[in-house]
């Protein structure tokens, strides 16, 4: 009886492998992150607003946290405007990272002492890592600092 013979034994340990070592290497994609829920907001006095940070995505996932707190303000118009609005067209004003931030579900208060606008409207964003921004708050008043 005769045995069948590679005639070239170091091919055969390089294509074997090869097929080992094929294949997707690093880290898994990771699943894209959804917008943090809205986060509860309200003027406290004249220059301060309590925040209360989100604790599930949009999805009613569990956050592990927030990456940042962004304020974005809107001159005053004709009418109030929706949080949409002034998310989408204001400007950024002021924002406070990690790790100053409380955890997920804890409240925050910020001091908009330095916020020097003329009247307007505020909205409060919680962004999650990737700059992936939640839902805005709700449309805050903002009064002129002279006051």
């Amino acid at each position: 009886m005769r045995f069948f013979r590679l005639a070239n034994p170091l091919l055969a340990i390089t294509l074997g492998l090869l097929t080992v070592q094929c294949g997707r290497k690093g880290d898994p994609i990771p699943r894209p992150r959804a917008a943090a829920q809205t986060m509860e907001a309200r003027l406290e006095g004249l220059r301060k607003i309590r925040l209360v940070l989100p604790s599930t995505d949009v999805n009613g996932v569990p956050l592990a946290g927030v990456e940042s707190l962004r304020v974005l303000y809107l001159p005053l118009g004709l009418t109030k405007p929706t949080a949409e609005d002034v998310f989408n067209r204001g400007e950024v004003v002021l924002e406070r990272r990690r790790p100053d931030l409380p955890g997920p579900g804890e409240a925050l208060t910020m001091d908009l002492k330095s916020l020097h606008r003329p009247p307007g409207w505020i909205v409060v964003v919680a962004v999650r890592l990737g700059e992936v921004a939640g839902r805005p708050s709700e449309v805050l008043p903002w009064m002129d600092p002279a006051l």
